[in-house]
């Protein structure tokens, strides 16, 4: 039961108007949305944690496979702006498998974004922690305790900070954002000056045009890890999306700046690859990027030698990146619970909705404590297994992205050839992005089963394997325990959220709020 004079929404009848979920409306434009999507993926931390690892895999060719991990995730992202463009729903993947393909799929959907995003804020805060420590007492960096108290601070810093409203989260990460990609800048145009200048070390090389030669990639299996690699630094983007019911015209802006998200992020992710490769070189000692030693950090191994005295500036840039997307991680898992709750795929209390600062408070504060408990269990059990989730992150991701495709295809198949746009935003491309990244679940999920992929194993298959696949099975769980309680049982007959459902959406920029009392 909501307190009173908590915003609740109020359920809409088909021909009036929605008051949508409580949301505050018209918070963010264009830019905003775009800064959240970018923040999302924390740019700078991706790179530190995942060029080494593809340059191991793929060798020379790491910026071409840049490019093909960029292709299924700008295809996906036509099928989120044409569900957004009909449905502008916070809910997103849930709310439009479940319209596309009923309420089992839908449930599955909207798990597989909550535990991507549980899994990383873990790994989120962790980073941070241990960046912060690298600048302030490097010794304190590898004590496992302080680092995961520091970790937890982060957690509960960026919770109070969603808490308190997405405005106040936008102005934050116009800094925080801005902040990497100053470092990013430096970084890129210092390298490329040195290679250039001849003042780069002996191993640096001209860049060269068969990096971008698809042709000459030798490894099938090293093809797979890198584009999985590289599928995990562009996932971010669709935060835009759950935020279309807080952004001015929600129907037409989340699109586009999921869009332009992905684009900026290829520029980015190509372009420092470059200047890092032609900077450091692919050898396999000292700086070189083959070198195993360097791939767990590329920035960290050229701090010294790119930046010299100034060297703090890329971890700072690394530790803001973790700390700045630890927050936007939060906002996406927030509301898609809030959804859920709200057509009771979960229970009600989810939908609770602060009255003052209008954000997904009791969804919030659950994404929020899990991620703490997940962070802390996994760091107690051993901080292997911990580095073992985010390398099955990839699963979560491909899973969620590839049932939004199907469900743009399935959702429009009553007009995907009643014009040439259609066809091409509606099937072809939201269909093919999905079977990419379905290609690379399946091919993902066989080369985990191996025991020496990762860092443990357990039951005799590689610990990535279970934690990847065992996350997702505990989702059929959860949704079958649910599934008996009688509060989710309109949701499983397909009642509260169905293809004819009037989804719970403002119609205009100012939603008319009604609280429990009867009052406007």
């Amino acid at each position: 039961m909501a307190r009173k004079n908590e915003t609740v929404p109020a359920r809409p009848a088909p021909s009036a108007r929605s008051d949508g979920k409580g949301l505050r409306t018209g918070s963010l434009g264009l830019i905003g949305s775009t800064v959240i999507g970018l923040a999302s993926t924390a740019p700078v931390y991706s790179l530190a944690a995942t060029l080494g690892f593809v340059v191991l895999a793929v060798g020379a060719q790491a910026p071409v496979v840049f490019v093909i991990a960029f292709i299924p995730m700008l295809l996906v992202a036509f099928a989120y702006r044409e569900l957004n463009r009909d449905i502008p729903d916070c809910g997103t993947t849930f709310t439009w498998a479940t319209k596309a393909f009923g309420p089992w799929v839908g449930w599955m959907g909207g798990w597989g974004v909550a535990v991507a995003g549980i899994v990383v804020l873990g790994n989120l805060a962790q980073i941070g922690g241990i960046y912060f420590w690298l600048l302030v007492a490097p010794d304190l960096a590898e004590n496992e305790l302080v680092v995961t108290l520091t970790g937890v601070v982060f957690i509960v810093l960026m919770v109070w900070v969603s808490y308190r409203g997405i405005e106040i989260g936008e102005r934050l990460q116009n800094v925080l954002l801005g902040f990497q990609y100053l470092a990013l800048l430096l970084f890129t145009v210092f390298t490329l000056w040195a290679v250039f200048d001849g003042s780069a070390p002996a191993t640096s090389t001209l860049p060269q045009a068969d990096w971008f030669n698809p042709f000459a990639l030798t490894s099938f299996p090293g093809l797979v890890e890198g584009v999985l690699l590289a599928l995990f630094i562009y996932w971010g983007w669709d935060t835009c999306l759950s935020l279309n019911e807080e952004t001015r015209d929600p129907k037409r802006i989340p699109g586009q700046a999921a869009i332009l998200t992905t684009v900026i992020l290829l520029v980015t992710y190509v372009g420092v690859a470059v200047a890092a490769m032609a900077y450091a070189g692919l050898g396999t000692t000292g700086l070189g990027l083959g070198n195993e030693g360097n791939a767990d950090d590329v920035f960290f191994a050229l701090k010294d030698a790119v930046f010299g005295p100034w060297a703090w500036l890329l971890v700072a840039a690394v530790m803001i990146s973790a700390i700045s997307s630890t927050q936007t991680t939060i906002l996406p898992t927030a509301r898609g619970t809030l959804a859920m709750a709200v057509y009771q795929a979960l229970p009600r209390r989810f939908a609770r909705v602060h009255p003052r600062f209008q954000t997904p408070s009791f969804s919030t504060f659950v994404m929020g404590a899990v991620a703490v408990a997940f962070y802390v269990g996994m760091t107690l059990v051993s901080s292997n297994i911990l580095n073992d989730t985010i390398l099955s992150l990839g699963l979560a991701i491909a899973f969620y992205y590839a049932i939004t495709g199907y469900s743009c295809v399935w959702y429009f198949r009553h007009d995907l050839f009643t014009s040439w746009r259609n066809a091409w935003m509606r099937f072809v491309f939201p269909l093919l992005g999905s079977l990419i990244l379905t290609a690379a679940f399946v091919f993902s999920v066989i080369d985990m089963i191996d025991p020496d992929y990762g860092y443990t194993v357990l039951f005799g298959v590689g610990g990535v394997f279970v934690v990847g696949v065992g996350s997702l099975l505990v989702g059929v769980l959860l949704m079958i325990v649910w599934s008996f309680f009688p509060g989710s049982r309109p949701f499983f007959r397909g009642e509260s959220l169905n293809r004819e459902t009037p989804v719970l959406v403002p119609d205009e920029d100012v939603p008319v709020l009604r609280s429990v009392d009867g009052g406007i």
